[in-house]
């Protein structure tokens, strides 16, 4: 059996029920520790873990997917920022303190749905790994 999510299910952080695939301790704390090292180290932790850890468990795939597209996603949503900065002669760096507020919350909520067996979905995230 694949452990994958449910398809289909609309919220961002899907409730594992009880019969559904439940992850292992291992499992979540690795999940746990994907978002963890986005905060940490960026790019490169998320994505060695995640390479190295794809083919144990679905759920660890997951968390490395989501970690990865958030990744691609915000950096692009940054360049656009710098690049609105830049036109503004400065005025759109005003955005990127609370953006940034924003993106660690983000990363927290996924670091303790992970935890508890989760299966978060970033909200507002292109999705080009699937």
């Amino acid at each position: 059996m694949q452990n994958q999510p449910p398809p289909g299910l609309p919220s961002q952080i899907i409730p594992t029920e009880p019969g559904q695939y439940s992850p292992s301790n291992d499992e979540r704390t690795m999940g746990m520790v994907i978002h963890l090292l986005l905060i940490l180290t960026g790019f490169l932790g998320p994505l060695i873990l995640w390479l190295v850890k794809k083919d144990e468990s679905g759920f660890i795939n997951h968390h490395g997917k989501e970690a990865i597209n958030y990744l691609i996603t915000h950096f692009i949503v940054s360049l656009v920022l710098i690049a609105l900065s830049i036109v503004t002669l400065g005025l759109g760096a005003l955005l990127f303190f609370p953006y940034g507020i924003a993106l660690l919350i983000l990363e927290i909520i996924a670091c303790i749905s992970a935890y508890q067996g989760k299966w978060y979905r970033y909200p507002l995230t292109i999705r080009l790994i699937k």
